[in-house]
């Protein structure tokens, strides 16, 4: 896979070049290409007739990194979004696509240079604002646990917390990322929070929010205060693994929509 140099690290990138509209998908903290598609969040698996880029996040999969928290914050992630951007799809309108830590990572860069972006599909978004200073308490926790103790213990502290119902059908997988890096990606999610909401409020194309129930870490007050603040978004709920298996074709659709 080639790969491509940002400051303080190399992204290893994927692109499916069956023209037509650029797209790029990103993933979400500690997962990487490989591992959204065992989780079924790899939604560009059903797209035809586009330009998909993928890549692995800094630190993730495939990718290097370094010991650096700040290097993992999301606004250090958009930056690197952007120079992909520019080098493979010059002067183009892209649409995005990720979860989680990908969409703060699509929400940061189309704040910084909306003129990138075509639209966007932003899977279960992270707990944001208000309820972010709880989340960033747990990702620091989970960062000294790991040099303490080792990441077996908190693989096994993870693999006890309770499920989205729409993921039941989903195998149990471990982060993509080596132990070392481990800590830092935690605390530079702690650093991290969506854009400013008068900010969101600025993005002025199409936006699709796709959440999942029950799950604390992306709850759906997210989804829906980001849809609220957006001109012109829409939400769907997935409460199943059927409702998850229609978000493909929801990106299909999205693509096609506004492409």
């Amino acid at each position: 896979m080639p790969t491509f140099s940002v400051p303080g690290a190399e992204l290893d990138v994927e692109l499916s070049d069956e023209g037509g509209h650029p797209v790029v998908q990103l993933h979400g903290l500690t997962s990487s290409r490989h591992r959204d598609r065992l989780m079924d969040l790899d939604l560009g698996r059903g797209l035809s007739g586009t330009r998909l880029l993928r890549y692995d996040a800094r630190g993730h999969g495939r990718s290097t990194g370094r010991a650096v928290r700040e290097d993992y914050r999301w606004p250090v992630l958009a930056d690197d979004l952007l120079r992909l951007l520019d080098h493979y799809f010059p002067g183009e309108r892209v649409h995005g696509v990720g979860p989680s830590m990908g969409t703060g990572t699509l929400l940061h860069a189309a704040v910084k240079d909306p003129e990138r972006f075509s639209s966007l599909t932003l899977l279960v978004p992270a707990t944001a604002w208000a309820t972010r200073a709880a989340k960033a308490a747990e990702y620091r926790a989970a960062a000294d646990l790991i040099e303490q103790q080792g990441l077996a213990a908190f693989l096994m502290r993870d693999l006890n917390a309770p499920r989205p119902p729409a993921t039941v059908d989903a195998p149990e997988t471990a982060p993509d990322v080596t132990e070392e890096l481990l800590p830092s990606l935690f605390r530079g999610a702690a650093l991290s929070d969506l854009p400013d909401p008068e900010d969101v409020s600025g993005i002025d194309f199409p936006v699709t929010v796709l959440a999942w129930i029950d799950d604390p870490a992306h709850p759906v007050s997210t989804a829906e205060t980001l849809v609220g603040l957006l001109p012109h978004a829409k939400l769907e709920i997935a409460h199943t693994p059927a409702d998850l298996a229609q978000w493909p074709s929801i990106l299909c659709e999205d693509v096609a929509r506004h492409g």
